[in-house]
């Protein structure tokens, strides 16, 4: 048995943070929006930036990496794991859940952030038409698709994928005349295959930053969905339906940062997420602690 699993089966029904993945720093637009609902709960964000962007690797190898993320949280102690990653949520959430959950520890849970965003659509939009901004790998999954289709049939969801908007993020040009550029294109492209969408998914976490951008572009009245919000909301409701999980939860107001790659460099990018101080520790391997 290795230390991982010896680390999981140790904190077995222990209380502990929650534990929120992403990729690489997009999913700290989830983590503020979590810290502002939840001030008092205490949590561990892991970014996989060593391995990021997920977006274009195949299905199995976002399983692989996902699921070595969820373990290291597990063994660290979290009750409770957020897969803030549209990617590793379309592309790794569900087998985790089904296929390995029962076996790693039955009382953990594992939640993504598709599910609850899919849910807010149906009151959002009164056209019926919908369209979702994502990375190539969430839109090939067709993950969003799926769950508008268990959940509002009748909703017409056009998607287009925007390969460039990461990277703009990532490199500090949100704000740029580029930003301006590839942001346009792709919001006229959208709404030239359905002018009728009158409500838009950003269904990457990355987004927010490019969000002065994306409201410049689209056409007026076009409600945005603010992923963030969603993910908390949901989240608060799922504690209070769940008290049994609730009661796992440590709340003393403290958040952990770690990353697989440079502790320095995403400490700096962390800040620009978070508009706050966000020092981190880098872990070298997520199959040992």
């Amino acid at each position: 048995m290795n230390t991982i699993d010896t680390a999981i089966r140790a904190t077995a029904d222990r209380p502990g943070p929650i534990g929120v993945f992403d990729s690489g720093y997009g999913g700290l637009t989830i983590l503020r929006r979590l810290r502002a609902a939840m001030p008092e709960a205490d949590f561990i964000y892991l970014g996989d930036n060593a391995r990021a962007p997920y977006g274009s690797r195949s299905f199995d190898l976002v399983y692989r990496f996902t699921l070595e993320a969820v373990r290291y949280l597990f063994a660290r102690g979290c009750p409770l794991v957020i897969l803030a990653c549209n990617t590793a949520s379309a592309k790794a959430l569900r087998t985790i859940q089904q296929t390995d959950l029962p076996d790693i520890a039955g009382y953990r849970r594992v939640l993504g952030v598709i599910r609850p965003t899919a849910e807010s659509v149906d009151g959002a939009t009164a056209s019926r038409h919908v369209g979702l901004f994502g990375t190539p790998g969430t839109v090939a999954s067709q993950s969003y698709d799926m769950e508008l289709g268990k959940l509002a049939p009748d909703i017409t969801l056009s998607s287009y994928a925007c390969p460039m908007w990461v990277p703009l993020v990532e490199n500090r040009e949100y704000d740029s005349p580029g930003a301006d550029y590839f942001v346009k294109k792709d919001i006229d492209a959208l709404f030239a295959a359905d002018s009728e969408i009158d409500t838009l998914i950003l269904g990457c976490t990355h987004y927010p930053l490019l969000i002065d951008k994306i409201r410049q572009y689209v056409p007026s009245g076009v409600r945005l969905l603010d992923q963030g919000k969603i993910v908390a909301d949901s989240l608060a409701d799922y504690l209070l339906r769940h008290p049994e999980m609730d009661r796992l939860v440590t709340r003393g107001g403290t958040t952990e940062y770690l990353t697989t790659e440079d502790a320095r460099k995403f400490s700096d990018m962390a800040s620009v997420f978070m508009a706050s101080p966000a020092e981190a520790a880098r872990i070298s391997d997520l199959t040992k602690l």
